[in-house]
């Protein structure tokens, strides 16, 4: 049986994104991104075909080293970030400012006001490794901000990526080079908050 094969992103993907360089962050960098965003959809591709040619005898297996667990691995951190960087990509490009709609009632209920959920967010990016995610708890019905170290590194079971900020240094180095601080701030001057609902509303279906 074929897979599934996941669709390369190309620069017409990135092209809201371009919005932001009068705020910062720059279309070199948006370019420079886009060829790792196509990197982590290619090897996606790479590995389910793999998989699906793959031996099932579990004899082959071996958690030290098998091809299996090789691939098993590798396919988190490569679909990771193809899915993490489709939500960073869909959801930047926007005019910024306080959050509105439904993800603005979300995030008073859980933070108190906007400021506190930026607050937090933005000390969430600082302390990340590679990400910072606004994730929609389907238990709770409640949003929360994650820390992700690594591509492979989801929100909590049971929760939605409605919101990724990318705090990777290939993200921010051509324009602010080891300042995160200062690319967080533009980076919330270019939300797109009717992106981040729509997520929301997909999650949810309300």
């Amino acid at each position: 049986m074929e897979p599934k094969l996941v669709r390369v992103p190309t620069e017409a993907d990135i092209q809201k994104a371009f919005n932001t360089a009068p705020k910062g962050i720059s279309e070199a960098t948006h370019k420079a991104h886009l060829g790792l965003w196509q990197g982590y959809a290619n090897k996606t591709n790479e590995i389910r075909k793999a998989l699906a040619e793959l031996d099932t005898d579990p004899a082959k297996a071996n958690q030290i080293y098998s091809q299996t667990r090789a691939l098993k691995v590798n396919y988190g951190f490569a679909y990771g970030g193809y899915i993490n960087h489709n939500v960073y990509f869909d959801i930047i490009g926007g005019d910024g400012g306080p959050a509105t709609g439904d993800v603005a009632t979300l995030i008073n209920e859980a933070y108190g006001s906007f400021e506190k959920w930026a607050a937090d967010l933005k000390m969430t990016g600082i302390s990340g490794r590679g990400w910072a995610y606004l994730g929609y708890d389907h238990e709770e019905q409640r949003v929360f901000n994650y820390i992700g170290d690594g591509q492979d590194t989801y929100p909590a079971w049971n929760n939605t990526l409605i919101l990724a900020l990318d705090v990777y240094e290939h993200a921010y180095f051509l324009d602010f080079q080891t300042a995160r601080a200062k690319y967080i701030d533009a980076f919330f001057n270019c939300i797109d908050w009717d992106a981040v609902n729509g997520r929301l509303l997909k999650a949810t279906g309300k």
